[in-house]
């Protein structure tokens, strides 16, 4: 009977009805719109840095991540071809590529520049550097044996353009002096300005010869699927046995990630309280009016026997069904919004610290969506709770004198 009575209420003040859900569909909306496109953001971002520098997973000496950029040569996985092997039999492991990495001096003939650098097998970085730009040139491929890629501003830098010859001069891992000529095959930009400026790649083999050794400092894990990085990584760390190695997954090895998640996710978290606080608002001053405007209906009801306790059932009954049409209707919008607009997509300039565009999307994230019908039913229940409370507390002769 009260449901029935309550639906007919709700649409009996067409005007303040129609005002009332508009709040509640933007703040649903607009919850699933931004959720979405922080969403695309993270996704984005993270397969940026998996598919152009980390992988999803890596193994290296203990103490490598803290104190191997100054002196990789110290922190070398000797039995790394066999090592490689065993953990590509690993479960969601798409392939295992290793690394070797350095630290020198890049030679043009007329000046210097540090630089740090990865010898890579050309094969397996192609598959897993995938948002690796080569904006001049080509990428390394298996012929080549004294290859070289340069990062966009290592080659400003030194004014190289693609065929120039440089020399790469670097300690050896027992402490000689070693230089090797190579040939610039190709120019490339990272996510990473930072990276780019001071990065090259050359051939795994030709890394080893320049420093004296057949091991490496990273073996590089693919997977198939993002999603089950934490799982590949616990059994690749279980893989290792008592070996002096550890295994990372790549959110510890983006701090720059790391950070900015948290940075959206507290924006976010802000933005969820706003939208939160404006549909109370929203829906307060409507249920106020409402109920201001049918005092005496209330007065009336309780005059013929209706209990206090039914009033206030019947506007929380009404508020919850608002609520209910609303974030319905909140829910169709947003996700019309997101799907239109990703259609389209949405042009983004570089993020911090990096210097390629992207193309954003609005994902439609069903915990998201999810979360934002949520919000739109409570907040619209909890705005009639003072309300109601109060109309159910006015005596009834007062409550009958406000249609006098």
């Amino acid at each position: 009977m009260l449901l029935k009575l309550a639906l007919r209420n709700v649409f009996r003040q067409k005007g303040r009805t129609a005002m009332t859900l508009a709040a509640i569909v933007f703040g649903v909306a607009g919850l699933i719109v931004s959720g979405g496109f922080i969403q695309d953001v993270f996704i984005q971002l993270g397969d940026a840095v998996v598919q152009s520098q980390t992988g999803h997973v890596q193994v290296f000496r203990k103490g490598f991540f803290e104190r191997g950029t100054r002196h990789p040569e110290k922190f070398l996985i000797d039995d790394a071809q066999n090592l490689s092997t065993a953990l590509a039999r690993t479960p969601g492991v798409k392939q295992i590529s290793a690394r070797l990495s350095f630290a020198g001096l890049l030679n043009n003939g007329r000046r210097d520049q540090p630089i740090i650098g990865e010898g890579v097998e050309a094969e397996k970085e192609a598959a897993l550097s995938a948002y690796l730009k080569i904006s001049e040139g080509r990428a390394l491929n298996a012929d080549d044996a004294f290859g070289m890629m340069a990062g966009q501003g290592v080659a400003k830098s030194l004014g190289l353009k693609v065929g120039d010859r440089v020399t790469l001069v670097m300690n050896t891992a027992a402490g000689a002096l070693n230089t090797m000529e190579f040939k610039l095959v190709g120019v490339f930009q990272s996510f990473s300005q930072d990276f780019d400026a001071r990065a090259i790649r050359i051939p795994l083999l030709a890394a080893q010869q320049l420093m004296g050794t057949s091991g490496a400092n990273l073996l590089v894990a693919v997977l198939h699927r993002t999603e089950d990085t934490d799982r590949a990584h616990a059994a690749i760390a279980s893989r290792l046995g008592e070996r002096p190695l550890e295994a990372r997954h790549w959110r510890q090895l983006s701090d720059f990630y790391e950070k900015t998640v948290q940075l959206y996710e507290r924006q976010f978290g802000i933005l969820q309280f706003i939208i939160l606080a404006m549909v109370l608002l929203s829906v307060v001053n409507s249920v106020n009016m409402n109920v201001f405007e049918r005092q005496s209906e209330f007065g009336t009801m309780q005059a013929l026997g209706n209990r206090p306790l039914e009033v206030f059932r019947l506007l929380l009954i009404e508020n919850a069904l608002l609520g209910l049409i609303g974030a319905t209707l909140g829910v169709i919008a947003g996700v019309g919004i997101a799907l239109a607009v990703s259609a389209i997509g949405i042009p983004m300039p570089p993020p911090p610290n990096a210097n390629i565009g992207y193309t954003a999307f609005i994902r439609v994230v069903p915990a998201t969506v999810a979360s934002a019908f949520f919000i739109g039913l409570v907040a619209t229940v909890l705005a009639a709770v003072f309300p109601a409370r109060r109309t159910a507390k006015t005596p009834i002769v007062d409550a009958l004198r406000q249609g006098v």
